[in-house]
């Protein structure tokens, strides 16, 4: 189901953006809430990142402290089964663009977290979706 109505997709949006505040990745209590303890990402650049290494990472990668901001777009979204949603966009991020994918699951609390993501870096030139 792709719907950017459903409850479920925008919670994920929300969550996304908030991953993408300075204020959230500073304080790690609030990043902690918003990552699955079982997240694993591929970022942009090939790392392999676990989810001990993002929260000790966090506040000095970029859309931290003193890091370029991240500007996020094209948002869709797709439930994949009840309380798992699919999400990609695309970022700007020091002029440099990236397609992106997170895979959002609901925790027995009922707060949907991040579980999984990937970016993947757009070449020059390449058409917007």
């Amino acid at each position: 189901m792709t719907d950017h109505q459903h409850p479920d997709i925008a919670e994920a949006i929300t969550g996304e953006l908030r991953l993408h505040d300075p204020a959230v990745r500073l304080a790690r209590p609030l990043a902690e809430a918003l990552f699955d303890p079982e997240f694993t990402e591929v970022g942009a650049s090939g790392r392999r990142w676990t989810y001990a290494e993002m929260m000790a990472a966090l506040p000095a990668l970029h859309g931290g402290e003193d890091g370029p901001p991240i500007v996020a777009d094209a948002f869709a979204g797709t439930i994949l089964a009840p309380g798992v949603v699919h999400l990609t966009y695309e970022t700007v991020i020091d002029g440099r663009r990236a397609r992106r994918s997170s895979l959002w699951r609901r925790d027995t609390a009922g707060n949907l977290r991040l579980y999984y993501h990937q970016g993947t870096p757009v070449p020059d030139g390449a058409a917007r979706p």
